[in-house]
């Protein structure tokens, strides 16, 4: 699916924003129901899950970096998120896709569970759960090539209910995005400012020690970091072993420099400017 505009509907069934939402994209045929876990047995009267799906299950994982996912199909979304009520801890809102015209069979289901699998640890935003890797399941090119589109519409669909999983943590595609350094002691990073996030880059280097004043966040956040391979030791630094997305340029620039940082200044283009500089002074005075 290309980059265009597109129009997605969300129904909120009770009212509640931060409760159930229904949605889908206009003039596609999948629709996908956001549930959080308190809510699940309300939820059991929707159709739209009481059918052939597949299915996301997300959580958090304060020993982790990163956040936590399971995805699987089934032929009752609503009778197998029961079950995993019963028998997984770890999630706290799931997300059921299915067919608004209910044409799904257990082909497609598979189909979809394989390839969302096989693409969200490619991409690795979220550590799986799912302990194996189905096949791939043997259908023809052209219901192959539907599908595909399909997978396209449920990357849409999780990203907009607040779950990227499917989306490239960098897309190099699309025009290039200007590259930003961030320099210590032994320090030397690179990263990029995105949509969701600030992104260091492979290959990043990060202090080794953190320095007396860190922190206990900035010592856990660096701690959950090395537990998870995502920072990897290299005699006396640290290498970003991925490109791994942080929550703000400056909780990226305290895992490079091992201490409590200002991203905002201490991220700078090749020309020596601060992103304060690129994206909020020289863009408000562009503005006035």
């Amino acid at each position: 699916m290309t980059n265009r505009p597109q129009t997605i509907q969300i129904f909120l069934p009770d009212g509640n924003p931060t409760s159930i939402k229904i949605a889908d994209l206009t003039n596609r045929l999948i629709v996908g129901v956001l549930i959080p876990r308190n809510k699940l047995i309300e939820c059991g009267i929707r159709p739209e899950i009481r059918k052939y799906g597949i299915y996301f299950l997300f959580g958090i994982n304060e020993d982790k970096a990163k956040p936590i996912a399971y995805i699987g199909e089934t032929d009752d979304c609503f009778e197998r998120l029961k079950s995993h009520n019963r028998n997984k801890e770890f999630w706290n809102y799931a997300v059921a896709i299915t067919s608004k015209s209910d044409i799904f069979t257990k082909s497609h289901v598979k189909f979809l569970e394989y390839i969302c699998i096989k693409m969200a640890k490619e991409i690795g935003r979220y550590d799986l759960e799912n302990l194996t890797a189905p096949p791939k399941e043997h259908i023809s090119e052209s219901m192959e090539a539907d599908l595909l589109d399909n997978f396209e519409t449920i990357k849409v669909l999780l990203s907009t209910l607040g779950f990227p999983i499917l989306e490239e943590i960098r897309n190099t595609t699309k025009t290039k995005k200007e590259v930003l350094y961030c320099k210590g002691k032994n320090a030397i990073a690179e990263g990029e400012l995105t949509d969701d996030g600030f992104v260091v880059l492979k290959g990043s280097k990060a202090n080794f020690e953190e320095t007396k004043t860190a922190g206990n966040w900035v010592i856990g956040m660096r701690k959950k970091l090395k537990d998870d391979n995502i920072l990897i030791q290299e005699n006396n630094i640290y290498i970003f072993n991925e490109d791994f997305i942080f929550g703000s340029p400056s909780s990226a620039a305290a895992a490079v420099l091992g201490r409590r940082a200002n991203g905002w200044t201490e991220w700078r283009n090749s020309e020596g400017k601060t992103i304060d500089e690129i994206y909020r002074i020289e863009n408000l005075d562009d503005n006035i």
